[in-house]
């Protein structure tokens, strides 16, 4: 079996002088031949924590969300995990022609359709495996969400002809998707902050941080 975890950062605004408009869009996914290495990190996380954060926590891990000292737990507890690789793909927002500039869910699933392709082509996974997909739920209209799949099925069928499952699902249902959040969170701060430091600890997991749009 083959697991692939995404989770994404910023936006897909292009008015750069609109306030939250974010400089940087990107994809990431942690690749793993199981979805339970990735739980452990969540579940050791949620134990080290003092009973008293534990108990008043919602029990989802955010990244943004926690505190400093918690969170430098949990990029330490990726590092020393040996089933976790990682794939970037960042968006040169400014380089994107305008027609996607205005149809921007045919651009996001263009983006992960290419990020998957990259992961494939990599040998990143056993493609003689069974490999579900799961994404961060982004849109609440479950049509949205259909679509999504159904365009990454035809895809990865028309290119690849492999047995793919795509689940889109909130990250309280799978401690996967919390755990690249955090990766997400990391190569975000270092692009759109110029902020290494988490970017660094996991470094050695990265197998690609690419630039789509050069």
């Amino acid at each position: 079996m083959a697991y692939i975890f995404m989770d994404e950062s910023g936006d897909l605004g292009f008015d750069f002088n609109k306030e939250g408009t974010s400089k940087n869009f990107m994809i990431t996914c942690a690749i793993s031949s199981s979805p339970r290495s990735l739980e452990k990190i969540i579940k050791k996380y949620f134990r080290s924590l003092p009973a008293k954060i534990r108990s008043s926590h919602c029990g989802t891990f955010h990244c943004n969300k926690e505190q400093q000292k918690y969170r430098d737990k949990i990029f330490s507890m990726i590092n020393e995990n040996n089933d976790c690789k990682i794939i970037v793909i960042r968006l040169n927002k400014e380089k994107v022609f305008t027609n996607l500039q205005e149809q921007k869910f045919i651009l996001y699933n263009y983006i992960v359709n290419i990020t998957l392709d990259r992961i494939i082509n990599k040998k990143i996974i056993n493609t003689s495996d069974t490999i579900t997909f799961l994404a961060s739920q982004r849109e609440t209209n479950r049509l949205l969400n259909e679509n999504f799949k159904n365009y990454i099925a035809k895809k990865i069928n028309e290119h690849h002809n492999l047995n793919i499952q795509t689940i889109v699902s909130h990250p309280s249902n799978h401690k996967g998707l919390q755990v690249v959040d955090a990766c997400s969170w990391a190569v975000f701060r270092k692009y759109e902050y110029k902020d290494n430091s988490y970017y660094n600890i996991i470094k050695n997991h990265i197998i690609e941080d690419s630039l789509l749009f050069k």
